[in-house]
């Protein structure tokens, strides 16, 4: 390893490492004090009915005391019937643990219990909320009157709740914050009903004096795991108003205004969601670098009316997202091309999909199911391969004749054109059929590289050996090496028409790809890789069966149009067409 590489890695160590202690030192960050946790409800409160309303079996959520959080006085400044402390409330179903403080009535936590964070940590669950942002934390309600808005960001909440684990047996459960502030005659109530075997949370908002319109935020990059570089797919911000969906994080702060059906923060595999039911903006803003908020926001709520939306905090799971109805599920996008996104990619990819899943049934291998899925799609195109190949080695045939008239009226483009045009057509070979088929396997191909590298179907599916995660790069880099050389394979035994010295350029396209596909996804360079052995066997049978037969019919063509080479013409003889 070289000496700068050594320095890197102890510099980089030690800024991680001894940046806290140098703005702890310096006064910049104060110390936090950890928040208590709550008592659970005893369990007669949970023997009460099953999904009952905050009121039945409900049990005022205690706490020891707690002097300050984050260097926050934990007195309720002016609200009156306020709790007395700090408290973090805990909800436990089968598919997440959630944590709440009724400081502010907002998330602290929300780990997806299915989902570890590694493979290597894979007793560590998924966090969804991040701990380092700027806004108020998930479920913050913001006004345009910046006092109330403090005021209801840094009280205490009171808290009652009737079920803190939720199971089959118990399959509802309330958590309800009250907020009191008699100087400023403002109430606010926060209900949450959470449902055993769902992601998703309803949630029930009831004011009292407030003059201005309320957002409700999903807060800093709630639903964001990772950063990553994506090649294909948008991390960030999302909302889908009047039926459009935008996927574009603002440079700024941006409001869309119209019939709102969720707006939302997202990465490649999780997101958070509102679904509201009548609000009149969808909100988003970029607060920094890989840092966004997202909310909606509702008109001035009269007084007592609810405002009602859904929280939804998971995986990109299609079908769960499907079975919501509110087009959650175009948050993975199938149709990526390019510069965009296209209908025909994304028709193509959702069959495909589900054929991965059926395949996948049987193998219970995602590595197996992908080299099956492939062979398939080759033996759906050989017709066009062979189409393709045969057009290929045609043209190469006549590759000296055509070189020959582009010398011969290399002056004169139109005289040219139409002895290109009587050669293609003497010859019977058509110039863009070998191009031709391609083209129209390009949506299938397309299609699969969205599948394989945006579905969460592959995160942390194991292949076989050292290939543990089929959803990040091959440890080893075996997969794109090989898949390299057999590049190398192919351009060796296809026809070609380009001359000794384009053919020696085009040798750095498999040097090109192999860097490329280091950083791909193992499942992606494995589909190719399983593609390319194919496209070899392919081009290798179809030689043996009937390179032979097209020279023939090429050279038969030449003796029809007088153009048979001179020692066959001096000899008389003709060779014979496989067909006499």
């Amino acid at each position: 390893m070289e000496k700068r590489v050594i320095v890197f890695l102890i510099v980089s160590l030690a800024v991680i490492i001894g940046y806290d202690y140098l703005l702890k030192g310096m006064g910049l960050l104060p110390p936090s004090e950890p928040v208590q946790v709550a008592t659970n409800p005893s369990p007669a409160a949970e023997t009460g009915k099953p999904g009952g309303g905050a009121g039945d079996s409900a049990k005022s959520v205690s706490a020891a005391p707690v002097s300050s959080v984050n260097g926050v006085p934990a007195s309720p400044g002016n609200a009156t019937g306020a709790a007395s402390e700090e408290q973090t409330v805990e909800v436990d179903t089968e598919l997440f643990r959630a944590k709440f403080s009724n400081r502010g009535a907002v998330l602290k936590s929300w780990e997806l219990k299915r989902y570890s964070a590694a493979v290597e940590q894979s007793s560590t669950p998924v966090q969804l909320v991040y701990s380092g942002g700027r806004f108020k934390g998930p479920l913050s309600l913001v006004t345009g009157d910046q006092s109330v808005t403090s005021d209801l960001g840094s009280a205490l909440y009171q808290v009652t709740q009737d079920l803190s684990h939720l199971d089959s047996a118990h399959p509802v459960g309330h958590l309800t914050f009250r907020y009191h502030d008699s100087q400023k005659n403002v109430d606010v109530e926060k209900e949450l009903t959470f449902h055993h075997g769902s992601y998703v949370v309803d949630i029930a908002i009831r004011t009292q004096g407030l003059t201005t319109p309320v957002d409700v935020t999903l807060g800093t990059n709630f639903g964001i795991v990772e950063w990553g570089e994506g090649f294909i797919g948008l991390m960030g911000s999302a909302s889908l108003v009047d039926d459009k969906v935008l996927k574009e994080t603002p440079d700024g702060e941006a409001e869309r205004k119209g019939d709102v059906k969720w707006s939302a923060i997202q990465d490649k595999y999780f997101l958070s969601v509102l679904m509201p039911q009548k609000a009149s903006a969808a909100l988003a803003k970029k607060e920094g670098d890989k840092l966004v908020s997202a909310g909606v926001r509702f008109a001035t709520p009269v007084n007592g009316a609810t405002m009602a939306m859904q929280l939804y905090a998971g995986p990109k799971e299609y079908d769960t997202l499907k079975r919501l109805n509110v087009g959650l599920e175009d948050t993975i996008d199938f149709g990526w091309f390019v510069f965009g996104s296209w209908g025909l990619v994304k028709a193509v990819a959702k069959p495909i999909f589900y054929v991965l899943r059926f395949l996948y049934e049987f193998t219970h291998n995602y590595g197996v199911t992908i080299i099956l899925l492939t062979m398939l799609i080759k033996l759906m195109f050989v017709p066009l391969q062979y189409k393709s190949y045969k057009s290929m080695k045609q043209m190469q045939v006549i590759q000296p004749k055509v070189l020959a008239l582009q010398t011969k009226f290399k002056d004169d483009r139109e005289r040219l054109n139409k002895e290109l045009i009587k050669l293609y057509k003497d010859h019977r070979v058509n110039p863009v059929g070998g191009c031709l088929p391609m083209v129209l396997q390009m949506p299938v191909f397309v299609a699969l590289f969205n599948i394989l590298y945006m579905t969460i179907d592959l995160r942390q599916a194991p292949f076989m050996l050292w290939i543990k995660d089929l959803s990040v790069q091959d440890p080893y880099y075996v997969l794109p090496i090989v898949m390299g050389a057999t590049m190398v394979i192919q351009q060796k035994i296809t026809p070609t028409t380009m001359d000794p010295t384009q053919a020696k350029i085009m040798l750095f396209l498999p040097v090109f790809m192999t860097f490329l596909f280091v950083n791909f996804p193992a499942g992606l360079v494995l589909y190719w890789l399983t593609n390319n052995t194919l496209t070899i066997t392919q081009q290798v049978v179809t030689e043996r069966l009937f390179g032979k037969k097209w020279q023939v019919a090429a050279a038969d063509a030449d003796a029809v149009t007088g153009d048979e080479p001179k020692e066959q013409k001096s000899s008389g003889k003709r060779r014979n067409s496989p067909s006499e």
